[in-house]
């Protein structure tokens, strides 16, 4: 069931619905709360909102192209490595039908 979920950034406040358990919407709040303290340089007024929002943004694409190909490196090695086992499991089962 969705839920209304509000928070703070950045002195403003912001709202919106969502069915995802709480401590999951709870990473994605501090998620993005520290990424765009970490843009605005820590000084407030400095940089517009916008800006520091796109640098967020980008930061967590950054994020996601590096996690989805080291899952793709991870995926090629084990679909590799299942291949190696299941030819000595059946080299294995030949050579056992011989005997």
């Amino acid at each position: 069931m969705e839920r209304l979920v509000k928070f703070e950034l950045l002195g403003q406040q912001f709202s919106f619905y969502t069915a995802a358990p709480e401590d999951e919407v709870a990473e994605i709040i501090n998620m993005v709360t520290r990424l765009v303290e970490e843009n605005s340089g820590g000084k407030s007024g400095t940089i517009s909102v916008g800006k520091i929002a796109v640098l967020a943004s980008l930061n967590m694409a950054s994020n996601y192209v590096e996690l989805r190909r080291r899952f793709e490196r991870h995926k090629e090695e084990t679909d590799r490595r299942i291949g190696l086992l299941s030819a000595a499991i059946d080299k294995g089962l030949s050579t056992g039908k011989e005997s």
